[in-house]
């Protein structure tokens, strides 16, 4: 089953993989994204995440329905957290779990991909400078492989 949630409240990582975990599985999958010491050549100490939380629930599920049908699964958890979060703290957590790693990889990088274009969540940045900002976000270009798949 498919599980979505948006949350002030820290992620449990393996209440997140339990949630996906199967027999039939060969693959599970986990994506973690976490706060990071440094952004655009400036050092960070924390940040903040806010979001319209009844959208964002609403669009977290259909991007994680999207990747579920499109990749045969529905064993997929997606947590997004809001709120403060300080250096180390998960912001967002994604399993997946499929028969074999080539669905698992396809589909987690699908969700994070999606949810850094359409997820209704803003970042504000806290500086060791004392200075914030709120930050664009941006999909990483996918490098092309000739001659194979990913």
């Amino acid at each position: 089953m498919v599980f979505t949630d948006v949350t002030p409240d820290p992620i449990d990582v393996v209440e997140v993989l339990k949630r996906v975990a199967a027999a039939e599985d060969g693959a599970v999958l986990l994506f973690l994204g976490v706060v990071r010491n440094h952004a655009e050549g400036r050092s960070v100490d924390g940040m903040r995440y806010d979001a319209y939380e009844a959208m964002a629930k609403g669009v977290l599920a259909e991007i994680a329905r999207e990747a579920s049908e499109r990749h045969g699964t529905d064993r997929i958890a997606v947590v997004h957290r809001v709120g403060d979060l300080q250096l180390g703290d998960t912001s967002v957590a994604i399993a997946v779990s499929t028969p074999h790693r080539a669905a698992a990889y396809a589909a987690n990088r699908e969700i994070i991909e999606e949810i850094k274009k359409r997820l209704p969540v803003w970042k504000k940045e806290h500086y060791v400078d004392g200075a914030s900002e709120w930050v664009e976000g941006a999909a990483p270009p996918v490098p092309h492989r000739a001659g194979g798949t990913a």
